[in-house]
């Protein structure tokens, strides 16, 4: 089970590969600033992945305004992730769990996804500016979409 609302989130520095090179992704540099939407997903370059990503590329503007930063975690290399980005035109942040601390940290570990090895399990927390948990699931299956209206509830209250 992941980490449940009211918790304190873990802190994370993670790699993401930019334009400008590898970037670090701290979650707490948004602390005291602005909310954050955590997304762990299993694997980039698969269908759901893909389709998740892509439709919040498209909503981006929506998170935007009610003052969230989306940051999308998964056990991808950070040039994987790159080249699926690009590919796709994923517009938010992607940052790689490559050790998979973070997705043990949270409590987010899919064990053995098509038995190629253990992934992050899909999930999603808001995570306020004092980085508390507001929000938090994981859900049934990896073929299963977070609820994307209940996470904008969730920041909707945070404003």
């Amino acid at each position: 089970m992941s980490i449940p609302t009211g918790s304190i989130a873990p802190d994370f520095t993670l790699k993401s590969k930019q334009a400008s090179g590898l970037v670090d992704v701290k979650l707490s540099n948004n602390f005291g600033k602005k909310n954050t939407v955590v997304l762990f997903f299993p694997l980039a370059f698969t269908s759901v992945c893909t389709k998740e990503m892509c439709d919040l590329t498209a909503g981006l503007n929506a998170y935007q305004g009610l003052g969230a930063d989306v940051i999308g975690i998964s056990v991808d290399s950070p040039f994987a992730q790159e080249a699926w980005a690009q590919k796709e035109k994923i517009g938010i942040t992607l940052a790689s769990d490559l050790n998979k601390t973070v997705i043990k940290s949270y409590n987010v570990v899919f064990p053995m996804l098509a038995g190629v090895g253990d992934t992050a399990a899909r999930a999603a927390f808001v995570i306020d500016k004092k980085g508390v948990v507001q929000y938090s699931e994981q859900t049934p299956t990896p073929k299963d979409l977070p609820n994307f209206d209940a996470i904008k509830a969730a920041l909707a209250k945070l404003k």
